[in-house]
């Protein structure tokens, strides 16, 4: 019992044991870890500016859709309408028409465009050259940075009515072999074409690295069980990056009434308004055109609230199937 006691007193008296050799202390206090990480805080502070002035910043403009918002009077100075607004907004036939365009559009775009990154991203993953590999990958993420001045023109040149299949392929009286630009019914398929060629590379980095992660052994238990590519597809590689093919499409939910701003209004004129009109191009028109900027920032503000709703419940149900999704 003695021996004990001397014990307990020995370690009470003794100094306290330091860091062991070799590391360094954790900084403690707002100041030292401001001190640690001030050069990412810095290189952050650019991006975090865009937001707050150019997306939080500008939602106080959704004020206009309560105003009959004249821009030599300024917000302060428009009288204030309430929701007459969205009376006008609701009861004109073209906003329809345009956001039939839009949902139909994304419903094309999400069937044909989400797998596609997913398909190519694991052939890519299954070629073993890694410089074959690394070749395809560049070549196919190219067309992400162009942008779609490029991009239509770039069509124009080579399925237009004067482009080079035409050229080459048309008959000698001028009839076309394709015509594609001006055609109504062409006009949501040339649509989909294009957004794969210009951003299918996109998403194909995004699931190679997903697909990167897969632990290979898996893949090897599955085959000595003799499961097929299939099979190792469907209970391997699905599994393994359903986390990430869940997150992606809750984000393509919450752009599903942004089809492509620029590349339509590039080609609205063309098909005509009454094929190509969605509803990014109907609040541009309708503002600068028009100058029916109440009624404009009306459409916009109604296609925010509707695509925050789809981010929220979409979560929401990622969460009932166990993922994360975009938050928790």
């Amino acid at each position: 019992m003695s021996v004990t006691l001397k014990d307990r007193e020995a370690r009470r008296q003794a100094p306290a044991a330091g860091p062991p050799k070799g590391t360094a202390s954790r900084p403690r206090g707002r100041l030292a870890r401001l001190r640690r990480d001030g050069a990412l805080l810095l290189l952050m502070l650019p991006g975090v500016l865009y937001f707050l002035v150019f997306h939080y910043g500008a939602m106080f403009g959704n004020v206009i859709a309560f105003k009959e918002y004249v821009p030599f009077l300024g917000i302060d100075g428009s009288p204030w309408v309430g929701f007459a607004n969205f009376q006008t907004l609701f009861g004109d036939g073209a906003f329809w028409a345009a956001a039939f365009n839009t949902l139909s559009l994304s419903f094309l775009q999400i069937v044909f465009f989400f797998p596609l990154p997913l398909a190519l991203a694991m052939l890519l993953h299954s070629v073993s050259r890694g410089n074959v590999r690394k070749f395809v990958q560049s070549v196919v993420y190219l067309p992400h940075f162009i942008s779609w001045v490029i991009v239509v023109a770039l069509f124009t040149q080579v399925i237009g009515g004067d482009g080079l299949l035409n050229g080459l392929f048309g008959e000698d009286d001028g009839s076309h072999l394709i015509d594609v630009f001006g055609n109504p019914t062409a006009f949501q398929p040339l649509m989909v074409v294009e957004l794969i060629w210009k951003d299918c590379g996109w998403g194909t980095i995004i699931f190679l690295a997903a697909l990167h992660n897969v632990d290979e052994a898996l893949y090897e238990a599955a085959a000595i069980d003799g499961a097929g590519p299939w099979r190792r597809f469907w209970h391997v590689t699905l599994p393994a990056i359903r986390p990430i093919v869940i997150l992606l499409l809750i984000l393509r939910l919450g752009e599903i009434l942004n089809v492509g701003f620029e590349q339509i209004l590039l080609q609205r004129d063309v098909f005509g308004p009454e094929t190509a009109e969605v509803i990014d191009t109907f609040v541009y028109y309708h503002a600068v055109t028009d100058g029916m900027w109440g009624v404009a920032a009306a459409a916009a503000l109604f296609k925010g609230v509707i695509a925050a709703v789809l981010v929220f419940a979409a979560n929401k149900i990622a969460h009932r199937m166990g993922e994360q999704g975009v938050y928790r």
